[in-house]
């Protein structure tokens, strides 16, 4: 444990050492999720659609489960720099309890979901083939919520090059089985999108087995897995609290992007092409403020840990100066290159290309605007769990998205007139507003929540 007080060179220094494998680690899953949509988009535009369509309900379950997992990193981090392997033990058992008993909660809506696709107005065909998607990869979300949850607690620990490894492995690993199963190469049958769910099953099964094997052969002293079954009731509820709180948080957050594609939807068919596009550039840039965000958690529940209200603040600011000069960066390229970065998504021959790339600059100049905002607000959100403080965050980010965020996306975007922009605009407004009241309490209440 260090005991001579930190510079802030010296902070800046220790949260990119911990952020940069957890900033590889989120853009390399990000890569899964492009390397899927490219394969099935090769495959079919059917195939395609039905497992956009499945994946968005599989994504709302994981991100309600996923709150659980968040939980164990700042209760970890905090035990572990107290010197507590008990707690780190009790925390880490009931992050994978609560994990597995709300992957079991959902399951029969993932197995039983062409009746839920039907009912909110989707097609017949695309349902049943995103039903085929579900009962397959439903059984991969037990894997991979034990996945999150040995992420949060290895990176609570600082031991995030493993994180970054195994999930750079699962990228390769996916990619190959997909080419595989997808298509019938390499001598096996041709799945199509069953082969898509069997290649993400397969790869979070040996995902979380390198992960356990790992945390077992070089953390011996936290005894994970002996007598797992044991519930810890006391300590189940505080992962259940806490996480509850992160995962509608979460949720709260996703929800708000999901309904801007809605409204955009509305808007028009160019203006929603324009928005998906865009909004996959945003996101692989987002995931860095992800990865600092996670450091940022890990060092304020080591601060707390240690009580240290000087080493919390003066963390605080170092990693909110990193997370804003990349966010100055981020402007500077969307304003810059709008065009390349959207070309890329684009076929040369699109004969509507020049409509939206049009659009979609508009939309990265009102992105470049919204960068610090959502910096702010992801970085107090990753300081504010550090310190154990979500349910005050969970009701600010309520409020911020669906109260205004979501609201005034469509005041903007439909009523007033403004189309996309508009919709981004209320994007905007929402995450402004969360930066603010969440960096505001973070600043406020820091001396007090670190002991000081």
């Amino acid at each position: 444990m260090n005991t001579l007080p930190q510079s802030l060179p010296q902070h800046m220094r220790a949260a990119l050492l911990l952020g940069l494998p957890l900033i590889g680690s989120h853009l390399a899953q990000f890569a899964i999720q492009i390397i899927d949509t490219i394969m099935l988009g090769w495959y079919g535009v059917e195939a395609l659609a039905s497992v956009v369509l499945a994946g968005t309900l599989f994504f709302v379950l994981m991100i309600m489960g996923s709150g659980f997992a968040w939980a164990v990193m700042p209760m970890v981090a905090s035990a572990s720099e107290a010197g507590d392997d008990t707690r780190v033990r009790r925390v880490t058992r009931m992050g994978f309890w609560s994990s597995m008993i709300i992957a079991t909660l959902v399951m029969p809506a993932l197995w039983w979901s062409e009746p839920l696709l039907l009912a909110i107005g989707q097609e017949a065909s695309l349902s049943a083939t995103a039903q085929d998607y579900l009962r397959i990869m439903g059984w991969g979300l037990y894997p991979a919520l034990g996945i999150m949850v040995l992420r949060s607690y290895l990176s609570a620990l600082e031991r995030t090059k493993v994180v970054l490894y195994a999930t750079l492995f699962a990228a390769v690993l996916n990619t190959v089985l997909n080419y595989a199963l997808i298509f019938g190469n390499f001598g096996f049958p041709e799945m199509g999108v069953r082969g898509a769910a069997t290649a993400s099953l397969i790869v979070n099964l040996v995902t979380f087995l390198v992960l356990a094997l790992y945390a077992v052969r070089v953390l011996p002293e936290h005894t994970l897995f002996q007598r797992v079954w044991r519930p810890d009731w006391e300590a189940l509820r505080e992962v259940v609290r806490m996480g509850t709180q992160i995962g509608l948080t979460s949720l709260a957050e996703a929800g708000l992007f999901s309904a801007s594609t809605v409204v955009m939807g509305w808007i028009g068919t160019l203006e929603l092409a324009a928005h998906g596009i865009a909004l996959q550039i945003v996101s692989a840039f987002f995931m860095v403020h992800i990865g600092l965000s996670n450091a940022a958690t890990v060092r304020a529940g080591r601060a707390l840990g240690r009580k240290d209200e000087t080493g919390l603040r003066k963390g605080a600011l170092a990693i909110t100066i990193i997370s804003f000069v990349f966010g100055g960066l981020s402007v500077l390229i969307f304003i810059g290159l709008p065009h390349p970065m959207i070309s890329a998504f684009l076929d040369p021959t699109e004969p509507l290309r020049d409509d939206i790339l049009r659009i979609g600059t508009s939309l990265l100049v009102v992105a470049a605007i919204f960068q610090f905002a959502d910096a702010a607000q992801v970085m107090a959100l990753g300081l504010l769990r550090g310190v154990h403080d979500t349910k005050v965050p969970m009701v600010i980010a309520t409020i911020s998205y669906w109260v205004i965020g979501v609201p005034m996306s469509y005041v903007m975007g439909v009523r007033w007139g403004w189309g996309g922009e508009g919709v981004w605009a209320g994007l905007v407004l929402g995450l402004l507003i969360a930066g603010i009241f969440m960096s505001w309490r973070f600043w406020t209440r820091s001396s007090r929540l670190s002991g000081g």
